[in-house]
């Protein structure tokens, strides 16, 4: 008997029975509910423990006002609104241990606000009619979000709903009763990379920083591991980044769908967070494999990674506009800014003697660099290859450097 409690949200005037399925199969497995109804003009067949009147007032606004919009887009920010403030609010108070949100696509939206206003560990899950589909944009997931088709579930119950919805209630009390949350007692480093094939400082790195007392969070930059790391990077939970793989802001430049949005590589700026960065797989825009090649991309060198991913190698003039829009992104940063310039390569490929070596591109994104990245950046050249020992101790001189300054 677990104990804990699950904060069960939905539109309780459409979904009262489906709902109702959700919190009878967590208390019969020993967990206990608390319920938000998001409704805006109906009302549920019994009262929630927090109402539609309670959402709504949360946001600073009333449930008059929001069917006085007689739009039910506008309606329902009304209530994600409130309903993602009154949850942060709930979880601050310890009302609840975990929580999940039923809906359509108009629940969804609802749902993506709500579980962005939790912090990381905080078990989130969302049952959809929309799971898993291209209409979510990666950036609004939260890190640890977890989701389930709610499949034969748009009007009542069935079996068929039924095996998704005792599947989703479980997992969530599941997940509440067994997670270990973030260790807050040492600081944290952010460390963004891909896999030891392309990008291997974090193999030196990690255990330099964890005998100097932090712990080492790398993040795989492939869209969704950007999209959690800009997330705690924004939430303030890193003591300092190493954003060494920035391919995402140039899958993002170059309008890939394997992005993590337009805010890659500011989140830890705004947020005053010292950071190292560099420039890993620069030259390289990740495409979704089983979608085919753009037609933009047909002239372009490639290599399929795996059926999911594949690679396309960037131009000069593509790869200056990877550089500009570095130095856009870290303009406005308010904390420590270096970024480190490897004279020899930014991933494994691209070696000299590799086959993907290109010293005219190289040369122009680092001349690019160069010219462009704002006086509050420092720039620190070196004779090396981005995967050498010579690159890890650099990012150590540095990082040491701000410690002794008590920077970091």
């Amino acid at each position: 008997m677990s104990g804990k409690t699950i904060l069960v949200i939905g539109t309780y005037d459409t979904k009262d029975d489906e709902l109702d399925y959700l919190a009878d199969i967590i208390r019969d497995q020993g967990g206990e509910v608390v319920t938000m109804d998001v409704s805006v003009l109906g009302y549920p067949s019994k009262p929630t423990d927090y109402s539609k009147h309670d959402v709504a007032e949360e946001g600073g606004s009333s449930i008059t006002a929001a069917i006085a919009t007689k739009n039910e887009n506008k309606a329902m920010q009304i209530m994600a609104d409130g309903a993602a403030l009154l949850t942060a609010r709930l979880y601050a108070e310890r009302k609840f241990e975990g929580m999940m949100v039923l809906g359509g696509s108009m629940g969804t939206d609802l749902a993506l606000d709500v579980t962005a206003a939790l912090p990381l560990g905080v078990p989130k899950y969302i049952v959809s009619t929309v799971s898993f589909s291209p209409l979510i944009p990666p950036e609004r997931l939260a890190a640890d979000t977890q989701m389930i088709l709610w499949a034969g579930g748009l009007y009542g119950l069935n079996s068929v709903c039924k095996a998704s919805l005792s599947q989703a209630a479980g997992a969530v009390l599941g997940a509440a009763n067994a997670v270990e949350k973030p260790d807050t007692s040492k600081p944290m480093i952010g460390m963004t990379s891909l896999g030891k094939t392309a990008l291997r400082y974090m193999v030196h790195l990690k255990p330099a920083l964890e005998e100097r007392g932090y712990e080492v969070a790398v993040f795989h930059a492939t869209g969704m591991g950007g999209r959690a790391f800009e997330s705690l990077a924004s939430q303030g939970a890193f003591a300092c980044v190493f954003d060494f793989c920035t391919q995402e802001l140039g899958n993002h430049v170059h309008g890939s769908n394997i992005s993590a949005g337009a805010d890659r590589l500011t989140n830890a700026g705004q947020n005053g967070t010292p950071q190292i960065v560099s420039g890993g797989c620069y030259d390289l825009v990740d495409i979704v494999g089983w979608q085919g090649l753009p037609e933009k991309w047909a002239d372009h060198p490639t290599h399929a990674h795996n059926r999911l991913i594949t690679s396309v190698v960037l131009n000069t003039e593509e790869r200056r506009a990877v550089a500009r829009a570095h130095a856009e992104q870290l303009a406005a940063a308010k904390g420590p800014t270096a970024f480190i310039l490897p004279r020899g390569g930014y991933g494994e490929w691209d070696r000299e003697g590799a086959n993907l070596h290109d010293k005219p591109g190289l040369d122009a994104f680092q001349s690019e660099l160069r010219a462009t990245l704002p006086q509050n950046v420092e720039q620190h050249e070196i004779d090396a290859h981005i995967n050498d020992a010579a690159f890890a101790e650099k990012a150590l001189e540095i990082f040491d450097d701000w410690r002794a300054k008590g920077i970091v």
